[in-house]
């Protein structure tokens, strides 16, 4: 939870999924009661996907120039031909994931293609954005850049760092009631005096960054304020939220934090904190795995060491969302360990190479991933 700091160098950054064109390698993601947190968070950032043998064969984008807050342009480098790429923008350090979708851009005969795009409002005043190209086909590069008239990415001045007079440290906030599926109550520490924070909430890991927007608080005095916020549609039934409150001026103030969707839950690092006590006798981390896929239609996984008699959730989403997406329905455990359960892929799916599925019981949840190409075996006899 520490105020940001521009970063201390530029580095081009990008990364490719390419369509494999061998049978589908099912990995069994897994991970429980937040154990594994740090390695997720690896995982996500550092992309998981098959990069070419060859940097010839990889496309980028490079930055153009920039007209702050309001446009940038872009230059592809080595795009695939004929391939229609969405282009999303979002706070740095995403890598463009989760963010908002400013346009498309057509690859055409491929290499190398220019386009403008602009920057939507919630990034103005961000000193630096993530900007991220996608295709159907599972291509993919993304970078960021300066908000600045630079628009080249090398050491620029940075805006300084808007101090109020006074104010030291660092700003927090503690989870101090949640009403399931309905609010959340903070209380803040610290906060600078005389600010407007945007509070949105997103799920689990991601910050809040990218997040829905529930409310504002206006720090006034600043210190120790309490506030009430309602949990959006779109998440509810999720397990866990990350929670995050943050200014919208260059070099903003910001905290996080996250919390337990369910009346009792406080916040708090796992399993030091866990609303619900583990079934009697069950021990171990449950995980799917891939047993079979049609394209475009559905996919059957297998549960291994189930808890017993817990509600789950089931989303799918694109590959490196780690199963965040669209709900396509749920399953009771019943008596635990293994079975087979299938779920329909969703139509806003359709055409990705690669689509990744969760399961969430809380405080239990698995994921997995699969090539969305049709399997000739049962993967999982």
């Amino acid at each position: 939870m520490l105020k940001n700091h521009p970063s201390e160098s530029q580095r081009d950054h990008f990364e490719v999924n390419q369509p494999a064109p061998t049978l589908p390698k099912n990995l069994s993601g897994r991970v429980r009661k937040g154990t594994l947190f740090l390695v997720v968070l690896a995982l996500l950032f550092l992309g998981i996907g098959s990069a070419s043998s060859s940097a010839s064969t990889i496309p980028t984008i490079s930055i153009v120039s920039v007209v702050p807050n309001e446009s940038v342009t872009i230059m592809t480098h080595n795009y695939p031909p004929g391939q229609m790429f969405n282009v999303r923008m979002n706070y740095m350090g995403t890598l463009g994931l989760g963010g908002v979708s400013v346009g498309t851009l057509n690859s055409g005969a491929g290499g190398s293609v220019t386009a403008t795009y602009l920057i939507p409002d919630y990034l103005k005043g961000q000193v630096q954005i993530a900007i991220r190209a996608d295709s159907n086909q599972g291509y993919y590069s993304f970078n960021w850049f300066w908000n600045d008239t630079s628009g080249t990415g090398g050491p620029v001045p940075v805006p300084p760092i808007y101090i109020p007079l006074g104010y030291v440290g660092i700003p927090t906030f503690s989870i101090t009631a949640v009403v399931r599926d309905d609010n959340v109550t903070i209380t803040t520490k610290n906060f600078p005096p005389n600010q407007l924070f945007d509070v949105t909430i997103g799920p689990m890991y991601t910050q809040g960054i990218g997040g829905i927007k529930v409310g504002e608080i206006p720090s006034g005095a600043g210190g120790t304020i309490t506030a009430t916020f309602p949990i959006p549609n779109e998440l509810k039934g999720q397990s866990r939220l990350s929670i995050r409150a943050q200014t919208r001026h260059a070099n903003p103030y910001y905290a996080y934090n996250w919390f337990w969707n369910n009346t009792t839950g406080t916040g708090g690092q796992p399993p030091n904190e866990l609303p619900v006590e583990p079934p009697p006798g069950y021990t171990g981390i449950p995980t799917i795995k891939i047993c079979k896929v049609n394209q475009d239609n559905n996919v059957e996984f297998q549960t291994y060491n189930y808890p017993p008699s817990k509600d789950f959730t089931v989303q799918m989403g694109p590959m490196g969302a780690l199963g965040y997406g669209t709900a396509v329905g749920s399953f009771n455990s019943g008596t635990g360990g293994a079975f087979r359960q299938t779920f329909n892929i969703p139509s806003n799916l359709y055409g990705l190479n690669q689509i990744s599925i969760r399961a969430d019981g809380t405080p239990y949840y698995s994921y997995n991933w699969f090539w969305n190409t049709t399997t000739t075996v049962d993967f999982c006899n």
